[in-house]
């Protein structure tokens, strides 16, 4: 029997950045629409409940993992059947990390992952880097991974998610002009050297001095895009065939003709 193919919404688009009152109700509509079009999961942007460049709100605003966003984020899944991942700044005790979380269509929480590769100084000063390079879960039959923004700009963290299994990389991504070569170019080849599918979910407003470049994507095992945004807010809405994977691998599987050995740093 083929694999069961996964239908994900990529959303485009952000609340009012501090108004976490406002990112929810534009949450629970976007969820309506994916779920009215068959999507089984809705994926945002970097920090999408609260807005990525909000300064001192962004201590404010942090919360623990299954706080009160998060609780809300919950109802909404099991209220639309859409399972959905949503990035907040996460409290732990002294530390905030940039974080992002996926639950079930049921409202079950799966998964919470911490960026580990900040970006800038806008980065550092607000987030403490997590340390988990590859956090997964389950989703109707496929193998979900998370990652956030810049991390998806360095090779190691996405052929860690392969080796681990991952079939459907998640990117939620506050990512700027004018650097338009990490969604045109970087993420593409991620996705075909890997042999992967990968979801790049952008911003696309502008937010104090940040003008956000859109452009997200699902790119397919092969680097073909499945599909791709503009420059403005939309929804979009296509599904992730898992046996692609093995279709690709099958013409000529990166993962398997690697030679680990050879990689290793030389001793000094």
């Amino acid at each position: 029997m083929a694999p069961r193919t996964l239908r994900a919404a990529l959303d485009q688009g952000t609340g009012h950045s501090g108004d976490t009152a406002h990112a929810l109700r534009r949450l629970a509509d976007r969820a309506r629409t994916a779920a009215a079009a068959g999507a089984d999961l809705l994926i945002g942007p970097e920090m999408s409940l609260t807005g990525y460049n909000i300064g001192d709100d962004v201590g404010r605003l942090a919360e623990a993992v299954d706080g009160p966003l998060a609780q809300a984020v919950s109802e909404i899944a099991a209220d639309t059947g859409v399972a959905i991942v949503h990035g907040f700044p996460e409290r732990d005790g002294d530390a905030v990390y940039n974080t992002v979380r996926l639950v079930d269509g049921a409202g079950t929480h799966l998964a919470a992952y911490r960026k580990t590769h900040l970006f800038g100084d806008l980065d550092r000063a607000a987030f403490t880097p997590g340390d988990v390079p590859v956090v997964q879960a389950d989703l109707a039959g496929v193998r979900l991974g998370l990652l956030v923004c810049y991390d998806v700009e360095f090779p190691e963290p996405v052929r860690a998610h392969a080796l681990a299994g991952t079939e459907l990389l998640i990117v939620p991504t506050a990512l700027m002009r004018p650097f338009l070569d990490v969604p045109n170019r970087i993420v593409p080849v991620r996705a075909l050297e890997n042999q992967i599918h990968l979801a790049y979910v952008n911003r696309c407003d502008t937010e104090g001095d940040l003008r956000y470049a859109g452009l997200s994507a699902l790119i397919a095992p092969d680097g073909s895009e499945t599909l791709r945004a503009g420059a403005d807010e939309e929804l979009l809405i296509g599904d992730v065939d898992p046996g692609a994977i093995a279709r690709a691998r099958e013409q000529q599987s990166y993962l398997d003709d690697r030679r680990p050995e050879l990689y290793q740093a030389p001793r000094r």
